[in-house]
């Protein structure tokens, strides 16, 4: 199609849709660059999704898109993301106000006493999955008491790859199934479908992988408790930390203001910035910070000096520029996600995999598999949930499936496996915030990886498979045959 342009004596093509083919290999191009390249090469994530941008850019080019409209199509994708980026900064000043505050100090100090080494694992997995079902935000959990837990199993010998394995599964359970979670009320809208309804059908398939994940850490645990630290150099640790902070219970009292906020249904930032407040005060009366060393310490981070270099490493982190490879490599991610989606390639390619499936069961592993493809092209879980509900809700009504059975895989896919995947906005906190990237935590992630395997082959058993009432799909099929 043209359109003459009358200050111009050359036609303008409008861009035309890609076809399935083309989608298939630009997207297939796009995994090849940063898989092999990460892999096998060795080259930053940076820099692959630099070139991944560009080959993505040809491609749009071909279909006919002008420079101006693939840079707003870039720019239009980091916009949809800057809710995140600004939550980015919150972390990496929140992070660091809790150790000068001495919370971060005294929640691995009084853990030490109470974490058995034997239920260290299990025990951690059940405290950050009520932690992230309280409050409903599994960065949260995972930049408090998962910064902690990862503390106590280094402190404890346990693989810190194991530790943060748990942590995630434990912050994506609660991110995943409590109702004042933006994912969970997210997927009922997208799937239009009512809030505990979704819930109540995701317990059908989370319950099940809960139970199996705290069966595997416990039996890791029970490995590894035998390789503990012995308990001088538990001592040892704990002396450390008492030269370093005053250990009092009251440390503990900007991580109560951040669960009480969160609890009423504060905004995220409102939150963290009260509990920052809060470890600012303490920090300076409690533990003789000078005010201008503290406000540095938001910015460049928190610098220990024990003379233990285990809790050196350890303590030494937070601030904004802590985040700044996170954000960066965010801001590329969405870039690249901003065009993939203008372009159309990702809709395409799901609309020809959606021609070729015949049953209820091979529609669930689509509606999974998509979530996790639109997360390794979009790089952010909120948008891979909306572009699922939008491309599979048609098809999930003409084979007569309950809505909230569309909830429940969308969450599956795209909420689970989101904290996997390095480049997207939460692998790259995740990242900044553990020092690890998901690429040597995912094998032990269960929860996130069985959840969703679990819930295929419940499927294809023909377990969990909710339909609408007769009645129902009667008026559906009326309604779509006025149409």
């Amino acid at each position: 199609m043209r359109a003459q342009n009358p200050n111009m004596t050359n036609p303008i093509v409008d861009p035309r849709e890609p076809s399935f083919w083309h989608s298939l290999i630009c997207f297939g191009g796009v995994m090849v660059i940063v898989i092999s390249g990460m892999l096998w090469l060795g080259i930053a994530l940076h820099s692959l999704l630099v070139l991944a941008l560009v080959w993505v850019a040809g491609h749009s080019s071909v279909l006919g898109f002008s420079y101006i409209e693939i840079k707003s199509a870039m720019i239009a994708g980091i916009q949809k993301g800057l809710g995140a980026i600004f939550i980015f900064f919150l972390i990496g000043i929140l992070v660091a106000a809790l150790i000068e505050s001495g919370t971060i100090g005294g929640l691995i100090y009084y853990g030490l006493d109470l974490l058995h080494p034997t239920f260290f694992l299990p025990a951690g997995l059940v405290l950050c999955s009520l932690m992230s079902l309280a409050t409903g935000t599994a960065w949260g959990t995972i930049a408090t008491i998962g910064a902690v837990l990862m503390g106590l199993g280094a402190a404890l010998g346990i693989p810190l790859p194991l530790v943060a394995g748990m942590v995630v599964s434990g912050a994506s359970f609660g991110d995943k199934m409590s109702p004042v979670s933006d994912s969970t009320n997210l997927a009922a809208m997208s799937a239009d479908t009512d809030l505990y309804s979704h819930i109540k059908s995701m317990m059908y398939t989370t319950v099940p992988t809960y139970i199996i994940s705290i069966v595997l850490f416990t039996a890791f645990g029970l490995y590894y408790s035998g390789q503990t630290l012995s308990a001088e150099e538990l001592f040892t640790l704990k002396q450390g930390l008492e030269i370093e902070f005053t250990i009092n219970p009251l440390t503990l009292l900007p991580l109560i203001v951040l669960l009480t906020l969160s609890l009423r249904r504060a905004p995220a930032e409102v939150s963290m910035l009260a509990s920052v407040g809060t470890a600012l005060v303490l920090a300076v009366v409690m533990q003789g910070r000078a005010v201008p060393d503290v406000l540095n310490s938001l910015h460049a981070g928190y610098v220990a000096s024990t003379g233990i270099e285990q809790l050196d490493n350890l303590l030494s982190r937070g601030g904004i520029t802590s985040m700044m490879w996170t954000m960066s490599l965010a801001l590329i991610a969405l870039s690249l996600g901003g065009i993939l989606d203008r372009a159309g390639f990702v809709r395409v390619l799901l609309s020809g995999m959606l021609r070729r499936i015949k049953r209820s069961a091979s529609l669930i592993a689509a509606t999974i598999g998509a979530g996790v493809v639109s997360n390794m092209s979009m790089g952010e879980g909120y948008l891979s949930i909306i572009f699922g509900g939008q491309i599979f809700k048609d098809s999930y009504e003409e084979d007569g499936l309950e809505n909230h059975m569309l909830s429940r895989t969308l969450e599956e896919g795209a909420t689970l496996s989101t904290s996997l995947i390095p480049w997207t906005t939460s692998g790259a906190f995740i990242t900044g915030v553990l020092n690890m990237s998901p690429l040597e935590f995912a094998p032990w992630a269960f929860f996130n990886y069985i959840n969703p395997l679990l819930s295929i082959g419940l499927a294809y058993m023909g377990f969990g498979i909710f339909r609408k009432a007769q009645p129902d799909r009667d008026r559906i099929s009326t309604v779509a045959e006025a149409e």
